[in-house]
Formats: C-alpha cells, structure tokens, sequence
C-alpha cells in the first residue's frame, strides 16, 4: 500500500532540522568563542567534534527522509 504524501511529517522533519542546525551554529560560535578566550584544547576538541557529529546527523536526516526512495518505489 502506498504511502500518502503528508505534508505535516515533512514540516515535523523540517522542526527538527531546524533544532539540529540551531545547534549546529551555536557550537560553531562557542568554538570560536573558546579559541578568542584562548580556552584549553581539549574543550576546543569537544566542541569541534560535536559541530561535525551535528553537521553528520543533518547530513543522515536530509538523507533518510528528503532523498530517501521508499520501499515500494525500489521493486519492479
């Protein structure tokens, strides 16, 4: 049975987008923030890496729901 398109699940995906890349820039600003302050490395090392595990998690929600192919679209 296909599925119907639902416009409401696509703006809950685009909330949650949204919340990911807020997140997404208030690390990046906080990583500058630090290095300004001259703050120790290995805090400078956190937040970096929590910048790219957010910009990953975008990465992987654009790509499982707005460039995903559903299942039904994959059989012949």
């Amino acid at each position: 049975m296909p599925y119907a398109v639902n416009e409401r699940h696509f703006l809950e995906i685009d909330a949650v987008m949204l919340f990911v890349e807020e997140a997404r820039r208030r690390t990046e600003r906080a990583v500058d923030a630090l290095r300004r302050d001259d703050a120790e490395p290995h805090l400078v090392q956190a937040l970096e890496a929590a910048q790219e595990e957010l910009s990953d998690l975008a990465r992987r929600l654009r790509q499982g729901t707005f460039f995903a192919v559903p299942d039904p679209q994959l059989t012949l």
